[in-house]
């Protein structure tokens, strides 16, 4: 049996479809090795959000291209984002790429293994206002071990943020059928995951593509994401349901109040800000400001009893003043997130804002507000986690390991905090309650009951 490698960089969408992949290679014959050493054919899945992601898959495409000209018989691939933004010249850069898969169909690989092992070079990156559902009902999925499953209930973004390349790598909005999420949903169900996450660029568009794109399914006109929890929560069993990312405007009070009442859907929103200032939200060409953000938060706390709200931001944008930027910190204060992932800003190619270089910060400037912000998360983390000491909360195990000569037990409650739990059974999977016996910036310590 040929044995293939893929290294996966980037978000969760990116670690989705490599598991899509490994089961169409799957039905090639092909079996996933951990080591690329070990492997037939090398393939490295891309991120192209930021410019050190890009550098580091054309760093490790250098690495085996090097085994392939010292005499080592194997095929190369890139595919992701980067794949789909740089398409033919990637040949010129690495000409020892065999080839090159964008976003748009990844359900072309098995037709393009067997050129390839043919001896032809391939490039597929053409784009796409259609999503591949009547091929992927055609291809077991091969999910990481674990117990959540990723599901993409949509594909693409239609915001065009002035920052952000995933309109121009991933395409426009594109929403799956529900039949097909219920499927993969009830699949994985059935494989023993007990935790979906509903997945998305912003996936609080589902079905709003649904009347120009499917007019001969009526049905699916008013088709949108709260309908789909509803079907999934409708699943027989014990699992839990999350979704993300959410953009903030989209939020609808049907889809809070869906969250609310359903008891498989979890606490947690992940809302990005991007921006404490309602100036550079405009800059960035976000659809809200800050006022707007500080209404769209207060209605989810106030409707979503013990609710998790994290966030992003970048650090630096191109022309973000001093007190712009302490206007971001700020935000983090008074709309009390819990946490936020955060990045300096890295200029995109296709992309508006890359093109305003005279309003570029500089480097030390903009690392040194990536490390106030980093703090200020931390300190906001801490704060969020105090809350939780003393209560007792259900959580779900994801991972058991020894830690300084002790097992710990380690998992997410429904609102999306991490527990430590001290316990020497392995309990990867289950659904236990534990008291909140302390907490450290990152995670909260637990006690089984």
């Amino acid at each position: 049996m040929k044995k293939v490698y893929i290294e996966t960089m980037g978000c969760q969408m990116n670690k989705s479809d490599t598991e899509r992949m490994l089961g169409m290679l799957s039905y090639l014959g092909y079996e996933e090795v951990k080591q690329a050493e070990k492997a037939d054919l090398l393939m490295v899945n891309t991120c192209s959000i930021r410019q050190l992601s890009e550098d580091k898959a054309f760093s490790q495409l250098g690495v085996w291209g090097k085994w392939k000209q010292d005499g080592k018989n194997i095929k190369i691939g890139i595919c992701g984002c980067v794949a789909q933004q740089k398409a033919q010249t990637i040949f010129k850069r690495a000409p020892y790429v065999d080839f090159v898969l964008g976003t748009h169909k990844i359900y072309a690989l098995p037709e393009i293994i067997k050129k390839v092992n043919n001896g032809e070079k391939v490039c597929e990156c053409s784009e796409t206002n259609l999503t591949e559902d009547n091929l992927s009902k055609n291809y077991d999925i091969k999910r990481v071990k674990g117990v959540n499953a990723w599901i993409p209930i949509t594909e693409g973004c239609n915001n065009f943020c002035t920052y952000c390349i995933v309109p121009y790598t991933r395409g426009r909005e594109r929403s799956r059928l529900p039949e097909v999420i219920l499927k993969e949903a009830k699949d994985a169900l059935d494989a023993g995951f007990k935790e979906i996450t509903l997945l998305g660029q912003n996936v609080d568009s589902y079905g709003k593509d649904f009347p120009t794109k499917q007019p001969e399914k009526p049905e699916l006109a008013n088709y949108r994401l709260a309908q789909l929890l509803r079907d999934l929560n409708s699943i027989d069993g014990k699992f839990r349901i999350r979704f993300v990312t959410s953009y903030p405007t989209d939020i609808t009070d049907e889809l809070i109040k869906t969250v609310v009442e359903l008891d498989k859907v979890c606490e947690y929103f992940h809302i990005p800000m991007q921006s404490g200032s309602s100036e550079v939200l405009k800059a960035m060409n976000r659809r809200y400001d800050r006022e707007t953000y500080a209404k769209i938060v207060k209605k989810v706390r106030d409707m979503v009893p013990d609710v998790t709200i994290t966030s992003d931001f970048i650090a630096g944008f191109p022309g973000e003043t001093e007190e712009q930027f302490e206007e971001t910190l700020s935000a983090i204060d008074e709309f009390e997130l819990d946490y936020s992932n955060l990045a300096s800003y890295s200029p995109r190619e296709k992309t508006v804002a890359a093109r305003w270089v005279d309003k570029f910060i500089p480097e030390d400037v903009k690392d040194e507000r990536f490390q106030r912000l980093n703090k200020k998360v931390q300190e906001n983390c801490l704060k969020s986690n105090k809350k939780y000491v003393g209560r007792t909360m259900e959580v779900l195990i994801e991972n058991f390991y020894e830690h300084k000569g002790q097992m710990i037990n380690t998992g997410k409650t429904r609102n999306f905090k991490t527990v430590h739990i001290p316990f020497d059974k392995d309990l990867t999977g289950e659904f236990v309650n534990v008291k909140i016996s302390g907490t450290k910036t990152w995670y909260l310590q637990g006690e089984i009951l």
